[in-house]
């Protein structure tokens, strides 16, 4: 049966890119529905791959790894503990509270937006029409627009398949209910990084191998440099231009992981399990998209600046396009979707205005430019560089190490790209997006008189490093 009268937008997937549409399209006064095969699983629900299977159990998860390495080292600031432990079983609560207490608000937010919420499988079925499949039947939804919200799932290596027990990937870990005792991790991104970086603190012999020459590798390469630095200082080993050839089962409860260096070096490891992070795919078979003439490249929906696919009445964002894997991108992406559709004014997401940020410890953070690619495209390049070490406020965290490093135009003094390692750095990124969205010079950082003591000093000193004449450096 058909939806009546239609809908003005259907939403396929209730991650962050199509649960933030749903809700700016109603705010235009569109009538919106949204489809999620997850809706009628038990303990799942609306939220999607951010919610339930990546940013915010992870981020869980790294919490309490952050809360057990201050509690051991306590004493350094006045406090006395005894008996500290991991307590993985309370981790699993934790995590699993957190991602229950998150859908129930996405829930809340349908129910207060007026839209409508389909549990199923959403296909394009025809022109203008949706369809919606359950275990125990079909539903057709007819809409003037569609937008395709369906995410990206963790890919595989071609030799090398997650199966859910030796070999995992982010999905198995956040379903978890035990630590192993070693780990091999393969891919040093964020979601490989943040792993290793929480296991380390659990407790976990950590391995974290990369094909590349560096971790982190779209991070600037003094943040990349900093980041190796501080993992083998907490004891984790870090084996670059490194690539895993092949993993063998020992029969003994571990795998054997064979991998080679860059100048033909053979290196093995007897570990419990392995992580695979070596990226995502997206989510775009079986929606109907060649019927429904959407021109794909390489499983990606390709997109217009605002978000419009080669069929009009289909748009798409976030993970299923050929963008970065980052919820707040597919969130704005949403929202320039959702006013398109609504023939509202908008503006098209700046790429060059991403904030990106990786919860390891410490953490990092980015927007901009890279030093490397600011002179890619031809710029006459400032650097300012400022170690937290030097702060007040640093001094009270539980680690003071890393630095904040600005690139900008000699030219003009426009602020080109922030790049911060160190402590609360996801936080602070959010004062550098400011400034690069206002075209912000370091001159105008340097007047902008910042509160004392606090870390974003760091961002006031590194600008006035940019000149040769900070304070404090």
């Amino acid at each position: 049966m058909s939806s009546n009268p239609p809908y003005d937008v259907v939403i396929i997937g209730s991650g962050p890119g199509g649960y933030v549409a749903a809700i700016r399209c109603s705010q235009l006064g569109l009538r919106t529905a949204i489809v999620e095969k997850d809706a009628r699983v038990p303990g799942v629900g609306l939220g999607g791959t951010c919610l339930h299977r990546g940013c915010i159990p992870t981020k869980a998860m790294l919490k309490s790894a952050t809360l057990l390495e201050e509690a051991r080292h306590s004493d350094d600031f006045g406090v006395k503990t005894a008996g500290v432990e991991l307590d993985f079983p309370g981790v699993v609560k934790f995590r699993d509270k957190v991602v229950l207490k998150g859908a129930k608000g996405v829930e809340y937010l349908m129910k207060k937006g007026k839209i409508d919420v389909h549990a199923g499988w959403g296909r394009i079925a025809g022109p203008n029409r949706v369809s919606v499949s359950t275990g125990s039947g079909e539903t057709f939804l007819d809409t003037k627009n569609v937008i395709l919200a369906t995410g990206s799932v963790p890919r595989d290596l071609p030799f090398l398949k997650a199966d859910g027990q030796r070999i995992v990937n982010s999905d198995h870990v956040l379903r978890s209910t035990s630590v192993p005792k070693s780990l091999l991790v393969i891919g040093s991104g964020a979601v490989g990084s943040e792993f290793a970086s929480c296991y380390a603190r659990y407790g976990t012999k950590t391995t974290l191998v990369e094909v590349l020459p560096r971790l982190l590798p779209v991070e600037d390469e003094e943040i990349s440099k900093e980041i190796e630095r501080s993992f083998k200082k907490k004891g984790i080993e870090c084996c670059t231009k490194t690539g895993v050839e092949s993993v063998t089962d020992n029969g003994n409860g571990t795998v054997r992981v064979t991998a080679r260096t860059a100048d033909g070096a053979t290196k093995m490891w007897d570990v419990e399990t392995v992580l695979l992070a070596v990226g995502r795919k997206p989510v775009t078979e079986g929606l109907g998209l060649e019927a429904a003439r959407v021109e794909t490249d390489r499983g990606y929906v390709k997109v217009d600046s605002h978000q419009r696919s080669s069929a009009p009445w289909i748009f798409a964002i976030g993970d299923c396009t050929p963008t970065v894997w980052l919820a707040h991108v597919a969130s704005a992406e949403g929202i320039v979707a959702a006013e398109t559709i609504a023939g509202h004014k908008t503006y098209p997401v700046n790429r060059d205005q991403v904030p990106g940020c990786t919860y390891t410890d410490p953490e990092v953070a980015s927007i901009g430019l890279t030093e490397a690619k600011a002179k890619e495209r031809g710029f006459d390049v400032r650097v300012g560089r400022f170690n937290f070490s030097v702060l007040a406020k640093s001094m009270m965290e539980h680690t003071n190490e890393g630095f904040v490093k600005i690139v900008s135009d000699k030219k003009y003094d426009e602020v080109l790209g922030v790049h911060i390692i160190g402590p609360h750095a996801t936080e602070l990124i959010g004062q550098a997006a400011a400034f690069l969205k206002c075209e912000a010079t370091t001159e105008e950082m340097i007047r902008t008189i910042h509160a004392h003591p606090t870390l974003s000093e760091a961002l006031h000193e590194a600008a006035e490093a940019v000149h040769g004449h900070n304070i404090h450096g």
